[in-house]
């Protein structure tokens, strides 16, 4: 069992594999691979298809700067990241 930074047991997400994922999702997954990116997030939500399909159907357009800037969507990132713990 993995350890957290306190020393606690940490639960762990399975990450889809390709023969896993939907057509969709598998499209989506290599389109983001060919840009060199993670698709940890990607492939973790798999695992809830209805999580997945709501996910991207907010993070795309806000990422694309269509309903909340970038600015606005990094530093609400850095601040989850940091009451998790997680420091990126």
């Amino acid at each position: 069992m993995l350890r957290g930074p306190t020393g606690d047991n940490m639960a762990r997400i399975k990450l889809k594999e390709d023969h896993e994922l939907t057509a969709a999702t598998l499209a989506v997954a290599k389109s983001i691979e060919a840009r060199g990116a993670d698709t940890s997030t990607l492939r973790g939500l798999a695992n809830r298809q209805d999580m997945f399909d709501a996910y991207f159907g907010f993070y795309y357009p806000a990422r694309q700067g269509k309903t909340v800037s970038a600015t606005l969507i990094e530093l609400v990132r850095l601040r989850i990241a940091r009451h998790n713990d997680c420091f990126t």
